[in-house]
């Protein structure tokens, strides 16, 4: 038995390697077995991979579901579709920028980059660095690492952080508002015609969630990574593992063990691989406690659940029979990289 599974309950491969989903398989073979597999091109005709790029409008972006950019016409609904969508072929089916309809996207987001450098209109006209971060990470993935307009999103980046080195969830030019009312702030992130709102209180402490979602941008970068200002938010992110939040938005600890693959939101195991890229060890306390916790539950078939969470409804269905297989490739390629440390 390989030393990555010797930390575990329960051998994982066998259940991956059975997986109707032949890129389960594929990718179970290349990245926890170290066998040779077919090229990039077996896993990009995949059927599900097909119908996604179906679906792809001219621009590159995708459609919102009817209705909802009529409801909210400042908010740009096919910003967010298209993160939805690349998360799945990017991060879920590792398909780049030699691919058209990535290209077409990749150009698609970044027509969304402002002067000043982020990605805005997922909050209409208001900053949104936790959604810059984490589209960042896939165009990165997706080839565009030495891009000019890469490094100018990570110069915005910096210039968004909170005094103690991380983020907020949400707008950090909103904190100082002295309107806060619930009618300001939903006009403020909905209303196109609002200006950007720059009432910075850098004294408010960082959110792990927002601060998570930065960090795959610094995580996916082959030099950023080791920066000392990623190496200072990672320290920050893991101290808050399984424990509240700073902020309203997602404090629960249980947030922590609610999992999805491709990634969204902060949680433990999207945490972890953002941290294991950055280079935070396995004999750092939080990092050794984080991957018991994952190692303590395990089920016996060898596969994770998709949430431990005591405040959120779980479904038992086909899609989540298969987001289980999926949650379980990302933990196992996390133990894997540090079984190597």
């Amino acid at each position: 038995m390989a030393d990555w599974r010797s930390r575990l309950r329960y051998d994982p491969v066998k259940p991956l390697l059975e997986a109707d989903n032949g890129a389960i398989a594929c990718f179970t073979c290349r990245d926890l077995l170290d066998e040779e597999v077919p090229p990039a091109g077996f896993v990009w005709g995949l059927p599900e991979v097909r119908k996604i790029l179906r679906r792809q409008q001219p621009d590159g972006s995708w459609k919102p579901a009817s209705g909802k950019q009529e409801k909210c016409p400042g908010v740009k609904y096919p910003l967010i579709e298209t993160y939805r969508h690349l998360r799945h072929l990017v991060d879920q089916y590792e398909i780049d920028r030699r691919h058209p309809a990535i290209a077409k996207a990749a150009e698609y987001v970044f027509s969304c980059q402002t002067d000043e450098g982020d990605i805005r209109g997922i909050l209409a006209g208001q900053y949104a660095p936790y959604y810059t971060g984490a589209l960042m990470s896939l165009l990165i993935k997706a080839g565009y690492a030495d891009d000019p307009r890469i490094e100018k999103g990570f110069r915005w980046l910096l210039d968004m952080r909170q005094d103690d080195g991380g983020w907020v969830i949400g707008s950090p030019g909103m904190i100082g508002l002295a309107d806060r009312s619930v009618k300001n702030v939903n006009d403020l992130t909905s209303n196109a015609a609002r200006e950007t709102a720059r009432a910075f209180d850098r004294s408010r402490p960082f959110s792990a969630a927002g601060t998570g979602m930065v960090l795959r941008a610094f995580a996916a970068h082959p030099r950023w990574r080791a920066s000392a200002e990623a190496r200072a938010a990672a320290g920050l992110l893991k101290s808050k593992f399984l424990r509240e939040d700073n902020w309203s938005s997602y404090r629960h600890p249980d947030n922590w063990v609610r999992f999805q693959y491709p990634f969204w939101w902060t949680n433990l195991v999207s945490a972890l691989d953002t941290l294991s890229l950055i280079g935070v060890p396995i004999d750092d306390p939080d990092i050794s406690r984080a991957l018991r916790w994952l190692a303590e539950h395990q089920r016996p078939d060898g596969l994770w659940e998709t949430s431990y969470s005591a405040i959120h409804k779980n479904s038992e269905n086909r899609q989540s029979q298969e987001m289980r297989l999926w949650i379980t490739l990302a933990i196992c390629r996390i133990f894997k990289r540090y079984g190597h440390c």
